[in-house]
């Protein structure tokens, strides 16, 4: 089978010729490099076949035949990383798909911030906590979140333990989505159970009812539970692309085709932070074969835009980029329009998706970092519209969010205010929508895609 050419001058080590932003201070490289060797040589984590499938699906979410829900943690904790909590982020994200699918109706690509979320960038290299300076946490993958001296202290072993928790994930991941966990008519039971429990439910109960009828017409015609359009879901991982040293590690040769993949995740991103056109990160990704997401925050410049896609995507391959727009309720309307306009008018090949969490963080008076509901359902609202406004395809979402009972945003159908911040409160980064929060989200759009 014949092999592409890799990109001019690219190697998976060149990015060390470049400025790379946002990564740790080691204080000793020699273990540093002791821990990449032994990750490169440790079996992927995904692989390339997996990786193709998932380019195909967002290459439909370009034209509008397919739909990106993208979703998960801010930061993965070690500590978390147990069946349940797997399970329930997952569970959530199953019952947002099969609402958005019905609503759109066109297959959603399910892609989890999970299983390699394990590195932040942060604003800057300590925080002070008390009367100490302290090295900043920047994810479990690196450093501790406790505030001491010698829990701050990065820690290269951390990342093998990175790999061995990502790989654990993954595995869980793919028994619960091939298993039956997965099905349809179990995740529209869930479906009913929140509609049943939630305050808002009966808003809902309309669609949740009409789903529920379509399962049955389904079953009526002789169309199998047991068949694994029915019976299984296909899900992706995706995480920011942040540790080098570790994607380097982890990015191999197809053996069926000769091409570079990252094996770390199924799509990668790159931050705000590290988007530099200049920089070690668009170097390293402009190399592998994955989809690459890119966040953008409103104060982009179009031109820098346009040469972070000549770089990334040069060939204009549908279902390679991806741009996530972090512009905020208030900004929004302001900074998307331009881009549309000026990305359509070169026939640039984008998914565009909708981040509505990182441009709506505010402190609340408690101290906690929170996101209100309705700031993040208005940025959605408007992204959607904005782009039926400018004949341009919404082509997906990006949410932090959890499958667990927490009190980090607020508002919500049970309208979770500042002072209600502090009963359930346990993001080690950024506040999270829990689950009922994010189902409302996906019944609001659906509603809103049917109009």
């Amino acid at each position: 089978m014949p092999t592409t050419t890799p990109p001019r001058n690219w190697t998976k080590a060149s990015w060390k010729d470049f400025s790379a932003l946002q990564q740790p201070s080691w204080p000793d490289q020699a273990s540093v490099d002791k821990v990449l060797a032994e990750l490169s040589i440790l079996p992927p984590l995904v692989f390339a076949g997996e990786i193709r499938s998932l380019k195909k699906l967002l290459a439909q979410a370009v034209t509008g035949d397919a739909f990106l829900l993208q979703g998960g943690d801010c930061s993965e904790n070690f500590s978390q990383i147990t069946a349940p909590k797997i399970r329930e982020s997952l569970k959530v994200l199953l019952q947002m798909a099969v609402t958005l699918t019905y609503a759109g109706a066109v297959p959603v690509i399910k892609v989890g911030r999970i299983a390699g979320q394990f590195a932040k960038p942060r604003s800057s290299d300590t925080e002070q906590v008390g009367d100490l300076i302290l090295s900043s946490y920047r994810g479990d993958m690196v450093n501790d979140a406790e505030p001491t001296v010698e829990a701050r202290l990065p820690n290269p072993k951390r990342m093998l333990k990175g790999y061995n928790m990502a790989a654990s994930t993954l595995n869980l991941l793919r028994a619960f989505t091939r298993g039956g966990f997965a099905a349809l008519h179990r995740v529209q039971a869930w479906n009913q159970e929140f509609v049943s429990q939630s305050p808002m439910g009966r808003s809902y109960e309309r669609m949740a009812r009409q789903i529920d009828q379509a399962i049955k017409f389904m079953e009526t015609i002789g169309i199998s539970m047991d068949t694994p359009q029915i019976n299984q879901a296909q899900f992706f991982t995706s995480h920011e692309a942040l540790l080098l040293g570790y994607e380097e590690s982890l990015t191999r040769i197809d053996s069926t085709t000769g091409d570079w993949y990252d094996c770390s995740a199924h799509m990668l991103w790159i931050g705000e932070r590290t988007r530099q056109v200049d920089g070690a990160h668009v170097e390293f990704l402009r190399g592998v074969l994955n989809p690459i997401g890119v966040k953008l925050g409103p104060d982009y410049d179009i031109d820098n835009i346009k040469q972070l896609i000549d770089v990334l995507n040069p060939d204009n391959d549908p279902g390679r980029l991806t741009l996530i727009t972090r512009f905020g309720m208030n900004n929004v309307e302001e900074a998307l329009p331009p881009l549309l306009r000026e990305l359509k008018r070169e026939g640039r090949n984008i998914v565009w998706s909708c981040d509505p969490m990182h441009a709506n963080t505010y402190t609340a008076e408690s101290g906690h970092k929170t996101r209100s509901f309705n700031d993040i359902l208005n940025e959605v609202t408007s992204f959607f519209e904005i782009h039926w406004a400018e004949g341009t395809i919404p082509g997906g979402v990006h949410f932090e969010l959890t499958g667990e009972n927490v009190t980090e945003c607020t508002g919500g159908a049970r309208d979770i205010i500042d002072e209600d911040l502090n009963y359930n409160y346990q993001t080690t980064c950024d506040p999270r929508l829990n689950a009922e929060q994010s189902l409302e989200v996906a019944f609001q759009l659906a509603e809103m895609i049917r109009r």
